[in-house]
């Protein structure tokens, strides 16, 4: 008995330690479908529990001072993936402010985790100029105003007092304005007493060029819904179709004192770092990752600018491919972008990083800030083994020991230095066949096709050329990095800076900082499409003729009519 007791005791402490392994990555997060509502619409509070935790024991009553809970389910889900079981549960709050200002969702304690608390906006109670009509369709933005290329929010709202069928609002189409779609919400209000149910569309829009943005009436569609006497009665309810009135938006050019750089006019923009290995324990020879991530909000993935890794005497780079992507926020889209490159010390000692410091716009303040990494300084710690790409210490004689040695391993390589010399062997037997055949007139291979890659180039090098002969700066601007995209197979090519890197032309670096100018500002500007589409003609076939000329170069024998 005390033999088993011995041996299962061990065991008995590995599961419990995996049992509380589990406790303690159990996650239990909060939020909310919206953080801006008025007084009188409900909101939705979800509770996430990653465990077992009993979401229903939840106190709620720090919620009830503020909040009044409308409605509340539970739901859980269980699922199995690569043989591992995870189970998560919901506990679903619909809430309804009682009072206006700056709320506070309280944190909530979910076993023996507080959940975050959140923050609420509660505004004034919505009006309505008459009750009479059974369905109302509105439209607003968040802003009268916006600089080029920031956003702007469209709010499009169906209100109803009577059950709707096949409802439908027309598809948003705007021209010079990138538009994304956001995630539809609906909620239940009460103005002066009577309730509605109230569905949202949300749209994040840029406007691409400076002047005003017109945004035309949106049309929305619906029948009354009616009892149905059949499976086959279709209803026949009172069809109703409602448009909104149309908006105009003012949008400002690019200010005059905004530096170099990327233009980025956002509500926030910020930088943090991350390293795989803790920058203080770098080792020579030894490599780390240190990754770049910006995050801008009120800005698209693709409209923030690469971190370009400076050069670094003592370290060498190797950059990753950028991770671009955004996701949805109370205020909009928040766009993000990563930046990641192993980083090898190639000597000890200090080694100094330089400082990485970013533009943008303040759009909520009006005013220019810098989203800043600063300088660190690194001190590096010798390897054990020397990287190769540093230079050897000057050779001293060597001993008789160190003689013996080199001979026992010069002995050892010998069978390596035999199979090099067959090896080479083979080669030159393949080029006396190949250059054999080649005189006797056997036919030589022909180059592969071109595939699908080179239509592609062709067809978005079109659609760049159309938009620089048609003058359509916005259109250029779009097709220029999709092209060079397709043209380098370098897929992180999202900028005009970008695409002018590519080329180191000085004409056409010219040529897209004055396309850039041309979206920003309303005075004349300097940008030709015709002369940027004959300096791309020129760049493309000079790029074109030095692809086709390398492949020659490779070739093992001439080809026909080529000179020996």
């Amino acid at each position: 008995m005390k033999t088993f007791t011995g041996r299962a005791l061990p065991l008995v402490l590995l599961l419990l330690s995996l049992l509380g392994t589990g406790i303690a990555q159990a996650a239990v997060t909060a939020s909310l479908d919206r953080q801006r509502v008025a007084l009188g619409d409900s909101l939705r509070l979800t509770i996430t529990a990653d465990g077992e935790e009993e979401l229903s024991a939840v106190d709620l009553a720090p919620l009830q001072r503020d909040f009044e809970i409308l409605r509340r389910s539970t739901s859980s889900q269980t699922r199995f993936v690569n043989g591992q079981r995870s189970h998560t549960r919901q506990l679903l709050l619909d809430l309804a402010p009682r009072v206006e200002g700056q709320l506070q969702i309280p944190p909530l304690r979910v076993g023996d985790t507080l959940t975050p608390a959140l923050a609420v906006a509660v505004a004034a109670p919505p009006t309505m100029d008459s009750q009479d009509n059974p369905v109302v369709f509105e439209a607003e933005v968040d802003r009268d105003s916006v600089y080029v290329q920031g956003q702007v929010i469209l709010t499009l709202r169906v209100l109803q007092a009577i059950n709707l069928e096949g409802r439908s609002v027309s598809e948003l189409e705007l021209d010079n304005a990138f538009v994304k779609p956001l995630e539809q919400n609906s909620f239940q209000r009460s103005i002066d007493g009577r309730q509605w149910l109230v569905h949202e569309l949300r749209y994040a829009i840029f406007p691409e060029q400076s002047g005003t943005l017109e945004i035309p009436p949106q049309a929305f569609s619906g029948r009354q819904a009616s009892g149905r006497r059949s499976l086959f009665d279709l209803g026949s309810g009172r069809r109703l179709r409602l448009t909104t009135r149309p908006l105009s938006i003012e949008v400002l050019p690019r200010p005059a004192d905004y530096p170099d750089g990327t233009w980025l006019p956002a509500r926030k923009l910020t930088l943090e770092e991350h390293w795989s290995t803790p920058p203080e324990q770098l080792r020579v020879g030894e490599s780390a990752t240190r990754t770049i991530r910006i995050t801008g909000e009120g800005l698209q993935g693709a409209q923030l600018p690469p971190v370009l890794f400076q050069p670094v005497q003592g370290v060498k780079f190797y950059p990753d491919q950028p991770e671009i992507g955004e996701s949805e926020v109370a205020s909009g889209l928040l766009g993000t972008r990563r930046d990641s490159a192993a980083l090898v010390p190639l000597r000890e000692g200090e080694l100094a990083l330089p400082e990485i410091r970013i533009p943008w716009w303040d759009t909520e303040n009006e005013t220019l800030r810098y989203a800043v990494l600063p300088a660190r300084r690194l001190h590096i710690a010798p390897g054990d083994i020397a990287p190769a790409t540093a230079l050897p210490p000057a050779a001293a004689p060597a001993t008789p020991g160190e003689q013996v040695a080199a001979g026992a391993a010069g002995a050892s390589a010998l069978p390596w230095q035999l199979l090099s010399v067959a090896s080479s062997l083979g080669w030159l037997l393949t080029l006396a066949y190949l250059l054999y055949s080649r005189r006797r007139g056997l036919p030589a291979i022909s180059p592969a096709p071109a595939g699908g890659a080179d239509a592609e180039e062709r067809r978005l090098y079109r659609q760049l050329r159309d938009a620089c002969n048609n003058g359509d700066a916005a259109a250029a601007r779009r097709a220029a990095p999709a092209w060079a995209r397709a043209l380098s197979g370098d897929d992180s090519i999202v900028a005009l800076q970008q695409v002018a890197a590519l080329f180191d032309d000085t004409a056409l670096t010219a040529q897209l900082e004055a396309l850039d100018r041309s979206l920003y500002a309303r005075e004349n500007h300097d940008w030709s499409g015709a002369v940027m589409a004959s300096r791309l003609d020129a760049l493309r076939d000079a790029r074109r003729r030095r692809d086709e000329k390398t492949p020659d170069e490779l070739r093992l024998y001439p080809q026909p009519g080529a000179g020996v």
